[in-house]
């Protein structure tokens, strides 16, 4: 009789895996025999469970993006929260600590390079884009017209992507992260502003 919860724990140790090699070795380089070697399982546990290594490479970006999901949840929760910090929540969240890990950002790094080939990992860049945008729109359509929040929405997710990619490239990373999500949330505080709205950061 299997032991309840075995399967969850096995699988969640194999996206921890895929996570830690495509850190050390690249994506390209990440087999089954080195996700399997850092997981400590026999490899063919990564075909029972994913088929094989590329649904757990997908299994490992959709981590990624759940990370990104429920840290915005820890901190926005259900309860009623003005727009202002709501937009300040969805940088924090983009600069846990868990996103400016080692094995987050070099992930993220392989994935997005590996995207323009493959179409099922372009698929999920393209949900987590839709979503960054989403969550900006929403509450910036509280506080701007529907145009001027879309297009807010759209220049803060590339603030914060282009803030997020030039930290993780960077040679002193720790530091930048948390200078880029200062310089996030200043440019969220000067669009407001210019829109006569005023900021609660």
């Amino acid at each position: 009789m299997p032991i309840v919860g075995i399967k969850a724990t096995r699988r969640q140790q194999l996206i921890n895996a895929t996570l830690e090699s495509v850190a050390e070795f690249g994506l390209q380089n990440t087999t089954i025999n080195s996700i399997s070697r850092l997981a400590g399982m026999s490899s063919g546990i990564i075909s029972h469970y994913f088929g094989g290594k590329q649904g757990l490479i997908e299994a490992a970006v959709k981590q990624l993006l759940d990370e990104l999901k429920q840290a915005l949840l820890e901190r926005a929760g259900t309860g009623d929260i003005p727009p202002q910090q709501r937009l300040m929540m969805i940088v924090e969240a983009n600069f846990t600590e868990f996103q400016r890990s080692r094995p987050a950002t070099k992930s993220w790094l392989s994935f997005w390079a590996q995207a323009m080939h493959d179409p099922a990992l372009a698929r999920l860049q393209h949900i987590n884009n839709r979503r960054l945008i989403s969550n900006l729109r929403y509450s910036f359509r509280q506080l701007l017209s529907d145009e001027a929040a879309g297009a807010a929405a759209r220049q803060t997710a590339a603030m914060i992507d282009g803030f997020w990619l030039r930290s993780a490239l960077s040679s002193q990373p720790e530091t930048d992260f948390q200078a880029a999500e200062a310089l996030c949330k200043q440019f969220i505080d000067d669009l407001l502003r210019q829109n006569g709205v005023n900021s609660c950061h």
